[in-house]
């Protein structure tokens, strides 16, 4: 019988011969999970090859990388989601006052933001980007922040004037290989331009939309993030890694609990530990119960954006009975410091397994209570049914997953994709739409509710006994390498990529967060609608601020 790995291992064998056959120049390093480096000078091509002819059609995660006199790069994670074949590549460029790539915008839509991101804190010119302003800093910001030779005392406080929010900034090559820099107006002078946010509460954080309005329709969407932006991945770099996992409860807080599942698996996959069944069984069901926990509170936010304030009150009812359970076992209702380093802090409360059979039972007749009074009210239906349309070929595209992209009839869930702790172990569906509208995204979160509850109640009364927490070293070094593990999160695919150099510290740690693909593909889906329905399309991609900002 083959396994999952065995597959996994079959089919990375067999891209290596293919890109060694359509890029010679690609270099293969197998240190941790293993990339191809590209020339720069090739990348683009090979890139467009891996996309239009190997159909690998999701940017699954882009870091910024400096790797000091080698130059500053990006490591490219790409998926074929008809194969499920896995690629990484990285490149870089050596001089690092002119540090520039190719653009590959145009190939994947998610790597616009992402490209942003990484021209943002590394200073990397993405030649052919429409657009390469700043994403989370101001435009006056001195540096870029994520660079080992960053000068940490220039003082942000001292800055002055913000720039031209109006103008959109372009690298052109020109023939004899330099550049030129361009700057295109982002919006027309008769355009009528109004500000959502930054304080609004249905943007759900601290998160700006530039609207473009003709009428009432919205005619363009300008997104600007990075109000609460923390620095999170460059504290990492100064910080052992039992000490970053405090940081993961501060990202997509309402998936506390599988944002640091994350990073503990990619740690533990570096350093070869296998924890024990109790431990994936443990991490599985506190994983389901933190995506009931948010999808209640997606519908009750939701509800509330649309005026029903009834429901509003009916999911904070039932998401309190969710707290309560985590609480007895973990301390914590939103933070959730419960995960660690090959196990977790500490055994499951000894009414954990009854409290949750009971919430169990008392929760599957309570979606029919959601059902008759939201889901099947008229008016829901009128104003989410046909509003902001994805289609599964942007979902893909944007790398917009979770309950978005399986709305669109992408069946991108990472439970099922690249299973993990106990998920092999257990039958559930994965819940997937076709309209790609409001209303099949609220449905999904609705329908995956009914789908970790079958979970969990599969696993409650079979906890396998053993380790709840395994031996691991006071100081943890991991090997040289790099290694990119992903969870099925509450809101999509939160992956977390390591580069190590040996030491306790991290060399380089990247967040693949969830909710910055849903943003970057909201004026694709807005445009052409009524300004109304910004406030629904907004709250049914479900993202979380500090999520995107990190």
């Amino acid at each position: 019988m083959r396994t999952t790995s065995n597959i996994d291992m079959e089919n990375k064998l067999d891209i290596k011969e293919r890109i060694a056959a359509m890029e010679p120049s690609a270099v293969w390093s197998d240190a941790g999970d293993g990339m191809f480096r590209v020339p720069v000078s090739s990348f683009r091509t090979l890139a467009e090859k891996l996309r239009n002819e190997e159909g690998f059609d999701f940017l699954r995660s882009l870091t910024g990388m400096d790797w000091g006199e080698e130059g500053l790069g990006c490591v490219y994670h790409l998926e074929n989601t008809v194969t499920g074949e896995n690629v990484v590549l990285s490149t870089a460029d050596a001089d690092r006052d002119n540090a520039s790539l190719p653009s590959v915008h145009d190939l994947w839509k998610g790597a616009n933001f992402n490209e942003r991101e990484a021209y943002d804190f590394f200073g990397i010119r993405f030649v052919g980007h429409p657009d390469l302003r700043r994403l989370f800093l101001r435009d006056d910001w001195k540096g870029h922040p994520l660079r080992k030779d960053y000068d940490m005392s220039l003082n942000p406080l001292n800055m002055e004037n913000e720039g031209n929010e109006d103008e959109a900034p372009s690298y052109e090559m020109t023939p004899d290989g330099g550049y030129i820099l361009r700057r295109h107006p982002l919006f027309e002078d008769q355009e009528y331009v109004i500000n959502i946010g930054p304080q609004h509460p249905a943007t759900h954080g601290v998160l700006r939309f530039r609207v473009s309005l003709e009428g009432e329709t919205i005619k363009k969407i300008d997104v600007h993030s990075g109000y609460i932006h923390r620095g999170i991945e460059k504290l990492c770099e100064s910080l052992t890694y039992p000490q970053t996992l405090a940081l993961t409860d501060r990202l997509d807080y309402l998936g506390a609990m599988q944002n640091r599942h994350a990073l503990c698996a990619c740690i533990e996959k570096a350093m070869g530990l296998e924890v024990s069944d109790r431990i994936k069984c443990i991490r599985t069901i506190m994983d389901e119960l933190q995506r009931i926990d948010s999808h209640l509170l997606f519908i009750a936010c939701l509800s509330q954006d649309m005026g029903a304030l009834e429901v509003f009150f009916l999911g904070f009812r039932d998401r309190e009975k969710v707290l309560d359970i985590l609480e007895q076992t973990t301390g914590g209702r939103l933070i959730q410091t419960y995960n660690t380093i090959g196990g977790v802090q500490a055994d499951i409360h000894p009414d954990f397994v009854k409290k949750t059979k009971e919430f169990i039972r008392y929760m599957r007749p309570k979606m029919r209570e959601y059902q008759e009074i939201f889901t099947d009210n008229v008016i829901v239906r009128k104003r989410l049914t046909g509003t902001g349309i994805l289609s599964r070929e942007d979902a893909i595209s944007f790398g917009a997953t979770g309950g978005s992209g399986r709305a669109s009839g992408w069946a991108c869930d990472v439970r099922k994709r690249h299973p993990y702790a106990m998920y092999d172990k257990v039958d559930f569906e994965e819940i997937t739409f076709n309209s790609g509208d409001c209303f099949d995204r609220y449905m999904v979160r609705v329908k995956e509710i009914e789908q970790s509850l079958n979970i969990i109640e599969q696993l409650i009364d079979n906890i396998p006994e053993g380790e709840w927490q395994m031996k691991v070293k006071p100081v943890i070094k991991l090997p040289e390498g790099s290694w990119y593990t992903a969870v099925e999160g509450s809101r999509g695919e939160f992956g977390v990529f390591i580069e190590s150099r040996g030491d306790k510290f991290p060399y380089r740690v990247k967040f693949r967060s969830t909710g910055l693909p849903l943003v970057s593909c909201i004026d694709t889906i807005s445009r052409n609608a009524k300004i109304a329905d910004l406030i629904a399309i907004g709250g049914t991609l479900d993202y979380v601020v500090p999520d995107i900002d990190r």
